[in-house]
Protein backbone atom coordinates (compact mmCIF):
# COMPACT_ATOMS: atom_id res chain seq x y z
CA UNK A 1 0.00 0.00 0.00
CA UNK A 2 1.28 3.35 -0.88
CA UNK A 3 -0.01 7.17 -1.14
CA UNK A 4 -1.29 8.24 -4.21
CA UNK A 5 1.03 9.86 -6.53
CA UNK A 6 -0.13 12.78 -8.95
CA UNK A 7 2.57 14.00 -10.65
CA UNK A 8 2.88 18.08 -11.84
CA UNK A 9 0.74 17.53 -15.21
CA UNK A 10 -1.05 14.80 -14.50
CA UNK A 11 -5.22 15.04 -15.13
CA UNK A 12 -7.56 13.94 -12.40
CA UNK A 13 -10.75 13.68 -13.64
CA UNK A 14 -13.54 13.51 -11.39
CA UNK A 15 -17.19 12.55 -12.55
CA UNK A 16 -20.62 10.58 -11.83
CA UNK A 17 -23.15 10.54 -15.28
CA UNK A 18 -24.45 13.85 -15.07
CA UNK A 19 -20.88 15.59 -14.32
CA UNK A 20 -16.78 15.29 -15.53
CA UNK A 21 -14.41 17.43 -14.04
CA UNK A 22 -11.24 17.62 -16.32
CA UNK A 23 -8.38 19.22 -13.45
CA UNK A 24 -4.94 19.36 -14.25
CA UNK A 25 -2.49 19.48 -10.81
CA UNK A 26 -0.70 22.56 -11.45
CA UNK A 27 1.18 21.70 -8.21
CA UNK A 28 3.24 18.20 -7.26
CA UNK A 29 3.20 14.97 -5.63
CA UNK A 30 3.12 16.66 -2.43
CA UNK A 31 1.43 19.40 -2.64
CA UNK A 32 -1.57 19.24 -5.00
CA UNK A 33 -3.16 22.25 -7.09
CA UNK A 34 -5.93 21.08 -9.34
CA UNK A 35 -6.96 23.09 -11.82
CA UNK A 36 -9.75 23.14 -14.16
CA UNK A 37 -9.25 22.35 -17.82
CA UNK A 38 -12.69 21.65 -18.90
CA UNK A 39 -15.87 21.15 -17.04
CA UNK A 40 -18.76 18.74 -18.88
CA UNK A 41 -22.23 18.67 -17.84
CA UNK A 42 -25.35 17.19 -18.80
CA UNK A 43 -28.71 18.65 -18.78
CA UNK A 44 -30.97 16.54 -15.85
CA UNK A 45 -33.79 16.57 -18.87
CA UNK A 46 -37.29 15.54 -17.57
CA UNK A 47 -38.29 11.78 -18.16
CA UNK A 48 -40.91 13.31 -20.42
CA UNK A 49 -38.31 15.33 -22.73
CA UNK A 50 -36.32 12.00 -22.77
CA UNK A 51 -38.87 9.40 -24.25
CA UNK A 52 -42.49 8.32 -23.94
CA UNK A 53 -44.32 8.78 -21.38
CA UNK A 54 -46.40 5.77 -20.35
CA UNK A 55 -45.06 2.24 -20.71
CA UNK A 56 -46.62 0.22 -23.84
CA UNK A 57 -48.68 -2.97 -23.51
CA UNK A 58 -48.12 -6.29 -25.03
CA UNK A 59 -50.60 -8.74 -25.78
CA UNK A 60 -50.21 -12.37 -25.03
CA UNK A 61 -50.36 -14.08 -28.18
CA UNK A 62 -52.14 -16.84 -25.95
CA UNK A 63 -55.01 -16.20 -23.66
CA UNK A 64 -56.60 -12.62 -23.21
CA UNK A 65 -53.70 -11.58 -20.84
CA UNK A 66 -52.03 -8.56 -21.54
CA UNK A 67 -48.70 -6.92 -19.47
CA UNK A 68 -46.89 -3.50 -19.31
CA UNK A 69 -44.00 -3.97 -21.19
CA UNK A 70 -40.98 -2.46 -19.19
CA UNK A 71 -40.47 1.38 -18.95
CA UNK A 72 -36.48 2.28 -20.80
CA UNK A 73 -35.11 4.29 -18.09
CA UNK A 74 -34.32 7.06 -20.12
CA UNK A 75 -32.02 8.75 -17.53
CA UNK A 76 -29.60 5.56 -16.96
CA UNK A 77 -29.08 5.74 -21.20
CA UNK A 78 -28.62 9.30 -21.23
CA UNK A 79 -25.85 9.06 -18.36
CA UNK A 80 -24.14 6.01 -20.15
CA UNK A 81 -24.27 8.32 -23.49
CA UNK A 82 -22.98 11.00 -21.28
CA UNK A 83 -19.97 8.79 -19.69
CA UNK A 84 -19.16 6.82 -23.09
CA UNK A 85 -18.86 10.88 -24.97
CA UNK A 86 -16.32 11.42 -21.90
CA UNK A 87 -14.31 7.59 -22.34
CA UNK A 88 -14.18 8.99 -26.62
CA UNK A 89 -12.88 12.86 -25.42
CA UNK A 90 -10.17 11.66 -23.10
CA UNK A 91 -9.02 9.24 -25.98
CA UNK A 92 -8.77 12.10 -28.18
CA UNK A 93 -6.55 13.86 -25.26
CA UNK A 94 -4.30 10.62 -24.80
CA UNK A 95 -3.51 10.49 -27.95
CA UNK A 96 -3.34 14.15 -29.05
CA UNK A 97 -0.17 14.04 -26.02
CA UNK A 98 -2.07 16.72 -23.59
CA UNK A 99 -2.86 13.52 -21.28
CA UNK A 100 -0.02 11.71 -20.51
CA UNK A 101 -1.25 10.36 -17.02
CA UNK A 102 -5.07 10.24 -15.81
CA UNK A 103 -6.57 9.58 -12.12
CA UNK A 104 -9.82 9.03 -12.57
CA UNK A 105 -12.43 9.61 -9.52
CA UNK A 106 -16.12 8.05 -9.96
CA UNK A 107 -18.80 6.54 -8.19
CA UNK A 108 -18.66 2.10 -9.16
CA UNK A 109 -21.77 2.56 -11.42
CA UNK A 110 -19.92 4.97 -13.79
CA UNK A 111 -16.68 3.24 -13.34
CA UNK A 112 -18.41 0.45 -14.69
CA UNK A 113 -19.68 2.17 -17.85
CA UNK A 114 -16.68 3.34 -18.46
CA UNK A 115 -14.52 0.63 -18.01
CA UNK A 116 -15.74 -1.30 -21.33
CA UNK A 117 -14.70 2.35 -23.14
CA UNK A 118 -11.52 2.40 -22.18
CA UNK A 119 -9.51 2.47 -25.54
CA UNK A 120 -6.18 0.84 -25.55
CA UNK A 121 -4.19 3.74 -25.58
CA UNK A 122 -6.74 5.67 -22.69
CA UNK A 123 -6.54 2.29 -20.78
CA UNK A 124 -2.26 2.98 -20.84
CA UNK A 125 -2.45 6.16 -19.77
CA UNK A 126 -4.91 5.58 -16.44
CA UNK A 127 -2.69 5.31 -13.37
CA UNK A 128 -5.16 5.16 -11.11
CA UNK A 129 -9.39 4.80 -10.80
CA UNK A 130 -10.57 5.43 -7.17
CA UNK A 131 -14.66 4.78 -6.71
CA UNK A 132 -15.69 7.96 -4.63
CA UNK A 133 -18.10 9.90 -5.67
CA UNK A 134 -16.53 13.77 -5.64
CA UNK A 135 -18.13 15.63 -8.45
CA UNK A 136 -20.14 18.19 -6.46
CA UNK A 137 -16.87 18.94 -3.65
CA UNK A 138 -15.09 22.05 -4.15
CA UNK A 139 -11.53 21.67 -5.65
CA UNK A 140 -9.93 22.52 -1.82
CA UNK A 141 -12.18 19.23 -0.91
CA UNK A 142 -10.81 17.31 -4.17
CA UNK A 143 -7.26 17.79 -3.20
CA UNK A 144 -7.73 16.92 0.39
CA UNK A 145 -9.36 13.80 -0.52
CA UNK A 146 -6.99 13.24 -2.89
CA UNK A 147 -4.19 13.77 -0.38
CA UNK A 148 -5.32 11.44 1.84
CA UNK A 149 -5.69 8.31 -0.57
CA UNK A 150 -3.96 5.09 -0.56
CA UNK A 151 -3.64 2.69 -3.15
CA UNK A 152 -2.26 -0.87 -3.94
CA UNK A 153 1.10 -0.93 -4.94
Amino acid sequence: MGKLKIRQGDWVIVCDGRKALVLENAGDEKFLNLKTRQVFDHPDEKTSELGTGAPGRSFSSVGHGRSAVEQTDWHTQEEERFLKTLAGHLDTEVKAGRAKAIVLVAPPRALGVLRPAYTHDLRKALTTEIDKDLVSMPLHEIEKHLAGVTVAA
